[in-house]
């Protein structure tokens, strides 16, 4: 498989609209028809490392052993469930997880992620809204009981026909047999449902399919110049599409997955040096940590081309310092659970300016305009609007919310984002925000990414977020909730706003001003501004000193 780059953009140059490039195919295929292939292929090579701390311990998988270790799960899956019913995990990062995931797949059973530091409300919902029939789970997570808390949740979910403790992992093997029919799964089948993180309010679960999840992630692993047999070390949850995706794309082309049961930067660097990573995916937190850490000064990372990173704005610099540090490749990807997690990606050779400035290029078979939110109109090409995606790439639809999901999914195949973006002469977007996070400030629109950069580019600053609150004259004014980067002396309101000022039209400098120590984020690092816009109204971020979203300071002037 080779990396194609985009062509022309052709005739719709005019407007904020980018053709599918379809040069590639798309491989119609599932994911247990990639599993079933490799152990045939390649049988002996290894597919699976379960990376704990203590190298002693590890544990590993050819492809052949994972396929008849994943067939016999699928068999006794199928000897309590049927095809299509939803069984959940709720569960850290380890190799039964791996197993369990392509055992569903085998069986056409569809896998619905929990993650791990929920508790028992959030659980509860995921599990009563999915009706899941099944749940595997850990036994405990960061000092709470999981144990305890399905004891207590299973009584009052009538769906929840059996429960299974990964410690009792050996028990729940009863068949056997590895030779029973499996059932006849398609790419267009349902293969997960993720739901989404929470950025903007209550969750919805996702309904993925295996052609979706299968083909982002190839087409993703080539814009990373992933080779076949490579080698992929990944920290990311597997309860999340970015854990999902990258195991996909390792398997998608028979690599070896190297899988922590977290992220620790000590440990990553090590896993890189001990089997000779060529690729790993690491938000720019992690990323930042990782770069923080002595001993990527001292450890062979030779083998590592490139490092994938998104999830929230990946600054120029944290790429020319990866690039200088590492001697690898960057490239960041932008998307959401409902496009199967990636729908653009920047190329490895992009400038550190468009890898910052940039979301890239949407990936191949996938069509993208920017419209008008009110009247759906494409707009003009370098107009902000809202993005939308049509292609193989969209979700089924949310599960059991028929409104929710036509809201998202429009009739001719179309599928709002929420994102604000815009798109320049060369086709690449850029984001400027979410379409709920818009403030309409006396009828005008400001969107505040443009405001969060400028914040950040502040040598006080460390985070920023911007969101609306009420006014009783204007509708909407400005809020800015910063963390700064010594929060025993943050920088004064005044400050900022003279900084913003002097980079932005004088209406769109924020006049209310909070400071926190910490700003609420999801497992993956992107801001929840629906907290903070909560905080806000309940008096939660009030003024009087710094301190976390719950107790933190507020400046006000018009």
């Amino acid at each position: 498989m080779t990396c194609v780059r985009p062509g022309p953009i052709g005739p719709h140059s005019i407007d904020s609209y980018l053709p599918a490039d379809r040069r590639e195919p798309l491989v119609e295929a599932t994911i247990g028809d990639l599993l079933r292939r490799h152990a045939r292929s390649v049988p002996d090579r290894v597919a699976l490392i379960e990376a704990a701390p203590d190298p002693m311990t590890r544990r590993s998988w050819t492809y052949a052993q994972l396929f008849d270790s994943a067939t016999r799960v699928a068999s006794d899956l199928l000897d309590r469930f049927e095809p299509g019913d939803r069984v959940a995990v709720w569960a850290a990062n380890h190799a039964e997880w791996i197993l369990l995931q392509q055992g569903c797949a085998l069986a056409g059973i569809v896998l619905v992620t929990i993650n791990p530091a929920f508790l028992e409300t959030e659980a509860g919902y995921v599990l009563r809204q999915s009706r899941a029939r099944g749940l595997f789970h850990d036994s405990s997570y960061r000092g709470h009981s999981i144990a305890d808390t399905v004891t207590e949740l299973s009584p009052r979910l009538p769906d929840l026909q059996h429960t299974v403790c990964f410690d009792d992992w050996a028990g729940f093997h009863t068949t056997a047999s590895t030779t029973c029919a499996l059932p006849v799964v398609k790419p267009g089948d349902p293969l997960q449902i993720q739901y989404t993180s929470g950025t903007t309010g209550a969750a919805k679960g996702a309904v993925l399919h295996h052609r979706g999840v299968l083909n982002a992630a190839r087409f993703t692993a080539v814009g990373c110049r992933f080779q076949a047999g490579e080698t992929w070390a990944n920290a990311m949850p597997m309860f999340h599409i970015g854990g999902v995706l990258t195991a996909t794309a390792t398997f998608a082309l028979a690599g070896c997955y190297v899988l922590a049961p977290g992220f620790d930067a000590a440990h990553m660097i090590e896993l890189v040096e001990t089997h000779h990573a060529t690729i790993t995916l690491l938000v720019p937190t992690m990323l930042t940590a990782l770069l923080d850490h002595p001993d990527h000064e001292t450890r062979d990372l030779s083998s590592l081309r490139t490092v994938l990173s998104g999830a929230s704005q990946v600054p120029a610099e944290l790429v020319r310092r990866t690039r200088a540090a590492l001697g690898c490749a960057v490239t960041i990807v932008f998307g959401q659970t409902e496009l199967h997690g990636i729908l653009t990606q920047t190329s490895t050779e992009d400038t550190p300016e468009d890898q910052s400035g940039t979301i890239g290029r949407p990936l191949p078979h996938v069509e993208v305009k920017i419209v008008d939110p009110a009247t759906g109109e494409t707009l003009p090409r370098g107009e902000p609007g809202e993005l939308c995606a049509r292609g193989y790439q969209t979700m089924i639809g949310y599960f059991d919310l028929p409104h929710d999901s036509a809201a998202t999914l429009e009739s001719d195949g179309w599928l709002r984002t929420g994102d604000l973006a815009a798109i320049d002469e060369r086709g690449y977007l850029t984001i400027t925000g979410r379409l709920r996070d818009m403030i309409i400030r006396g009828g005008v629109n400001i969107y505040p990414r443009e405001i969060e950069d400028v914040l950040i580019a502040h040598p006080g600053v460390a985070e920023a977020a911007v969101v609306a609150v009420p006014d009783d004259y204007w509708g909407e004014r400005i809020a800015a909730i910063v963390r700064p980067v010594d929060p025993s002396v943050p920088v004064e309101p005044d400050e900022l706003r003279e900084h913003c000022r002097a980079h932005l039209a004088r209406f769109k400098s924020p006049t209310d001003w909070y400071f926190t120590d910490a700003l609420p984020t999801t497992a993956t690092g992107k801001v929840q501004k629906f907290r903070l816009r909560k905080a806000i109204a309940d008096g939660s971020l009030r003024c009087g000193h710094v301190g976390d979203v719950a107790a933190a300071t507020c400046s006000q002037r018009s």
